[in-house]
């Protein structure tokens, strides 16, 4: 494939996971979802007014926002009345996204660093476009040589969401209450069987943030992301079943594939960065590199 064309197809995959950026997106048409007057997401036109129909907990639309009721002032009545809607919401069956129903608590706060407000259902987060934090991990080896390749996962066809595609050697969501480090070791070892003295040594390296929208609501995620030096001798294996088989690919089929609709789109991402900062694409010879570095970091506000 030509550079430019691989660059093009690059440029349409972050067009496509910042497209709530985008001036034909529903962004204008949301209303905020504040609690306590801190915003901490986007509910799209259709969501608000489902949300109507429950006036004991979610207040009318007013300026924009759409907020709680006054009467849940606490982190765990929040949760608990946002759940009961969602699980009414959930048998109704009219929402996709519910249909996959995980058990899945997520925290809801303006950043990441600030108390957590409240827990929803991570099916349901994007309803309310709350922001959604995961850790991806970038495992490679480098040859005596020096030669760099990349340990790719191949989802398991029977995932729930991007069955069958490429896919980080390890990476999960942030459960509420989980920190970011036990996470990293929790998903290597459950996903790659990656012992924890190993995984332990993965050093965080950046954040990788983008918001999209689409048929089941608004996902404002930030990846933490990691990068893991594995040894030669080792190779992943397949663990809980999320994974089918792993790959080890030069550093070059790696980036091919990248262009290619082979790969889970935020995990493309996360390998995209690694190719920048490890200097495989560079701004002498990519002309939207600057393109390539600004869709790699969209914080939503």
């Amino acid at each position: 494939m030509a550079n430019s064309a691989w660059s093009e197809k690059i440029l349409t995959l972050l067009r496509r996971m910042n497209n709530f950026y985008s001036p034909g997106s529903c962004r204008a048409a949301c209303s905020r979802f504040e609690i306590d007057g801190a915003q901490v997401g986007w509910i799209p036109p259709h969501v608000a007014a489902m949300l109507a129909r429950y006036p004991e907990v979610f207040r009318p639309p007013h300026g924009g926002a759409v907020s709680l009721s006054p009467g849940l002032d606490s982190h765990e009545r929040r949760s608990e009345a946002v759940d009961a809607v969602l699980q009414t919401l959930r048998q109704e069956g009219s929402l996709t996204c519910l249909k996959g129903w995980r058990d899945e608590k997520y925290s809801v706060m303006p950043k990441y660093s600030d108390p957590p407000l409240m827990w929803m259902e991570r099916a349901a987060t994007s309803l309310f476009g709350v922001k959604r934090y995961g850790v991806h991990i970038n495992g490679y080896t480098v040859s005596d040589s020096g030669e760099v390749s990349m340990w790719l996962a191949r989802r398991s066809p029977h995932k729930q969401t991007y069955p069958g595609l490429l896919d980080n050697v390890a990476a999960g969501g942030l459960a509420a209450g989980v920190g970011i480090k036990h996470t990293l070791v929790k998903e290597c070892q459950e996903e790659a069987c990656i012992p924890a003295a190993i995984a332990e040594k993965a050093h965080p390296v950046t954040a990788v943030s983008y918001t999209y929208e689409d048929e089941e609501g608004v996902f404002a995620e930030n990846q933490f992301v990691f990068d893991l030096e594995l040894p030669l001798s080792f190779k992943p294996r397949v663990g809980d079943g999320e994974v089918q088989e792993f790959y080890l690919l030069p550093i070059d089929k790696v980036k091919e594939l990248l262009s290619t609709d082979d790969f889970k789109p935020n995990c493309a991402m996360v390998v995209l960065d690694f190719l920048i900062r490890h200097s495989f694409i560079e701004p002498d010879t990519e002309p939207c590199y600057q393109e390539f570095v600004a869709g790699l970091h969209q914080t939503l506000e």
